[in-house]
């Protein structure tokens, strides 16, 4: 039986700033169909080291392997175009314009070449209710701008276009952060559905340990540029975990919630 390879491996990760060390040698793999909570306080690195993966800053030593192959970016374009694709907290969505505007969001399906040619309307429409359906939202009007949307919904579209376009590693900042427990809901109902999807990796990034406990397979616990601990959902269910796990009151009817 083979044993299944990790999506993304970092070994000694460091980065520096000048004589700051934000990283000081992050080892972390993230394997497919598996969340991965990453978590920390601020200032722990968490910003830092998913950067690093989606290639806005380069590390200063380390090593970043995607599918087995050591990568070294020097753009987040190089970093999409290997497979990771990064949903920060701002989205990088136009409230103003349609959810197919913003599913395709520089990437437009056009007919004839150049400046000139004529958007594919139709053909892209229905791209982007299908994309949004296989992860749980319907989209009746794919006109609607998406300032229209609740705020789980402009996550699932940012979540859809990312694996659209090629995602095999998905990187989520901080997803349920400034939503109400409803949408939070949405959203973690969105990755949820990503995860059955079998083939992607995904890198939840948060600082609510609740819902990391609800959705995460494994857990990795980051303090000023440090891995200070790590393991799985199933080792991490002891006292001690519990004191970084809080909230364990209300666990029970969230996760009804989640599974229903």
């Amino acid at each position: 039986m083979s044993v299944q390879r990790p999506s993304i491996e970092v070994r000694n990760l460091v980065k520096r700033f000048g004589s700051f060390t934000a990283l000081n040698g992050i080892d972390l793999d993230v394997y497919p169909g598996e969340v991965h909570a990453l978590l920390g306080d601020n200032g722990a690195g968490k910003s830092t080291l998913i950067k690093a993966l989606s290639g806005v800053h380069p590390p200063t030593s380390g090593e970043i392997k995607v599918d087995g192959e050591i990568v070294q970016f020097q753009s987040p374009r190089e970093a999409s175009d290997a497979g990771i694709g990064t949903v920060y907290q701002d989205l990088a969505l136009n409230p103003l314009a349609s959810v197919t505007r913003n599913f395709f969001l520089g990437r437009e399906i056009k007919k004839g070449l150049g400046p000139f040619g004529l958007l594919q309307m139709k053909e892209m429409n229905a791209i982007t209710i299908a994309e949004m359906k296989k992860i749980g939202i319907h989209i009746s009007n794919p006109d609607q701008p998406v300032g229209t949307m609740s705020g789980g919904q402009r996550q699932t579209l940012a979540i859809a276009r990312a694996i659209y376009f090629g995602a095999k590693i998905l990187i989520l900042d901080e997803p349920t952060s400034a939503l109400g427990q409803k949408q939070q809901m949405e959203v973690l109902k969105t990755i949820r559905t990503v995860q059955k999807l079998g083939n992607i990796a995904i890198i939840l990034i948060t600082h609510n340990e609740i819902h990391a406990q609800l959705i995460a397979d494994r857990f990795t616990f980051l303090s000023l540029g440090e891995v200070i601990g790590r393991g799985t959902a199933q080792e991490l269910e002891g006292d001690e975990i519990k004191k970084l796990m809080a909230g364990g009151a209300e666990l029970g009817n969230l996760k009804a919630e989640l599974a229903a």
